[in-house]
């Protein structure tokens, strides 16, 4: 077992409210989106059949919370999205990959025979479905025309009628604010995902999508998720990452491995995981899940950390602040698939939630054992420095009334402790040993 000394972050911790940004004016992504895209998994491994088996397995009641049956739509996930390999490449015309002389998108009827039965199927089990764009697999490298913009966006809304569209980086289509004027004026609501990998990124005044990669690809494996997290700070600190806007450090790698990176993505351990889970709900990333929601092994494994519907209201919750690192240890660890210049050991996250609460996540980077020490005042903005009330998130306990203003915890390598903090009432002024 270990045990660090510790250190404010030098950054400057400011909670903002969220301002109207002009951009995208859809109502949609007003909590951080939810939902299933197919990428990390199961990469260019994707056809008709496949989407409308994960489509009837998050519609599926087969495991419980609190007692009850519960899906993954009814907990909030209930979106189904396409991710590449739609497309017949090599069949375009005019020198594009999957485009013919009109600018219309041609798709691989194969592994596609119906894209507007597809979308139906998702409408009628009450979900939404997901298209892609600006394709990474045969992507195109010749200059896009008004038509083709003005053909892709006529196919995901009038002829296909998707809900979702995710708009990759790799084609030439990159002109996010012709695509979301087009789908605004198309009259049909769609969540757009910028997947520029923090190329394009929002200002004060401009955000025409609703929520934009912060980085790139996640891999299976602790030390890429920890990279990818960290991306999403400065959007937080700027105050850049909020509704209708959100900042994203990609797909959830929970339940997945052996997907597309290869040796990156030997997977997630259960602590590992629910860390990761955790920390994309503290930092009001969407949570999009990408394994099978139909192997029951899996789904087993991960169920209690995708259904924890504390983190989860932690993750939609607002107010004011998307969340961000408030402390971390000196040390430096170096975590494979993870940053050249290191992390450190530790690391503490807050996020602001409505009556005057703060959730605080607790990550230990390191590969041995922590005691990770929290004092009270160093949390930006919580409402007590001594007396606080604790409330476990990950065991679903209340911890008590902490009267001396510091709580610390035993933390195994990669795991994390997950806490909503708030002010005792003048009855509850009780100390309890926490174990």
């Amino acid at each position: 077992m270990v045990r660090t000394s510790e250190r404010l972050t030098t950054v400057s911790l400011v909670l903002l409210s969220f301002n109207g940004v002009v951009g995208i004016d859809n109502g949609l992504g007003l909590t951080p989106p939810m939902g299933w895209r197919s990428w990390n998994l199961f990469g260019e491994n994707v056809d008709q059949s496949l989407l409308t088996s994960i489509m009837d397995g998050m519609v599926a009641r087969k495991r419980q919370v609190d007692g009850f049956p519960k899906s993954l739509c009814d907990l909030g996930y209930c979106d189904v999205g396409l991710d590449d390999n739609w497309q017949a490449c090599g069949k375009g015309e005019d020198g594009y990959q999957y485009h013919d002389h009109l600018g219309q998108p041609i798709v691989n009827l194969d592994r596609f025979p119906n894209m507007k039965n597809m979308t139906d199927y998702a409408h009628g089990l009450g979900l939404t479905a997901g298209w892609y764009g600006n394709n990474c697999i045969c992507s195109e490298s010749k200059q896009p025309t008004d038509q083709m913009y003005e053909q892709d966006v006529r196919f995901l809304t009038e002829v296909f009628q998707f809900d979702a569209v995710k708009l990759d980086g790799c084609g030439k289509q990159l002109d996010l604010d012709k695509w979301s004027s087009l789908i605004n004026a198309s009259g049909r609501k769609v969540m757009i995902e910028n997947c520029h990998w923090g190329n394009t990124v929002p200002n004060a005044t401009w955000c025409p999508w609703n929520f934009f990669r912060t980085s790139g690809d996640v891999r299976a494996a602790y030390g890429s998720v920890v990279s990818n997290l960290q991306t999403t700070v400065q959007w937080a600190q700027k105050g850049l990452s909020k509704p209708g806007c959100w900042g994203y450090p990609d797909m959830l790698e929970v339940g997945c491995k052996h997907g597309p990176g290869g040796a990156s993505d030997k997977g997630l351990s259960f602590v590992e995981a629910r860390s990761h889970f955790g920390a994309w709900c503290i930092v009001s990333s969407p949570l999009t899940l990408s394994h099978d929601v139909n192997n029951d092994t899996i789904m087993d494994e991960v169920w209690p950390i995708i259904s924890n519907t504390e983190a989860i209201a932690i993750n939609q919750a607002w107010a004011g602040h998307s969340g961000s690192p408030f402390k971390e240890g000196p040390e430096i660890v170096t975590l494979p698939w993870g940053e050249e210049k290191g992390t450190p050991s530790w690391q503490f996250f807050y996020k602001p939630l409505p009556g005057a609460k703060v959730a605080v996540l607790m990550m230990n980077h390191a590969d041995t054992t922590q005691t990770l020490s929290l004092d009270f005042q160093d949390i930006p903005g919580l409402p007590c420095q001594a007396s606080c009330k604790l409330r476990d998130v990950w065991n679903h306990v209340d911890l008590g009334v902490i009267k001396e203003g510091h709580y610390e915890k035993s933390v195994e390598s990669h795991d994390s402790v997950f806490l909503v903090l708030s002010a005792a009432s003048a009855d509850e002024k009780e100390e309890v040993v926490v174990v």
